[in-house]
């Protein structure tokens, strides 16, 4: 992980999120709330689209909700064949990470256009 200065979440990067929060799990509307309070805090190495996210005080904790994985979605080539996926990681009740694991040979620089996420 590399620290960075807090910053708000690019377009892509809250258009992924909101993607992956648009299965209709429960507690998603309580994490979809917080992404206007989000920052990217740290990224998962120099070049890595995975961030490390916190959540600005004003936003209200997600209540019930487990620690780990809480959304993801396989990720498509333009032919439709994999090439990897999105994961959205929560904490205590806070969004705290999107990270892309890749199938490929070469590391992608950004996240996936949200046109390519099929939500798991």
């Amino acid at each position: 992980m590399s620290s960075t200065q807090p910053r708000t979440l690019t377009d892509l990067e809250t258009s992924v999120v909101t993607k992956l929060l648009s299965s209709g799990v429960p507690g998603a509307s309580e994490y979809l709330a917080q992404v206007p309070y989000s920052q990217v805090v740290a990224t998962w190495g120099i070049g890595s689209p995975s961030v490390d996210l916190a959540v600005r005080p004003g936003a209200v904790r997600a209540s019930g909700s487990p620690n780990g994985i809480f959304a993801s979605g396989a990720v498509t080539d333009r032919n439709g064949s994999p090439i990897g996926e999105v994961i959205l990681w929560v904490e205590n009740g806070w969004l705290s990470a999107i990270e892309y694991a890749w199938y490929t040979d070469k590391r992608p620089r950004a996240l996936p256009d949200p046109a390519r996420i099929e939500i798991l």
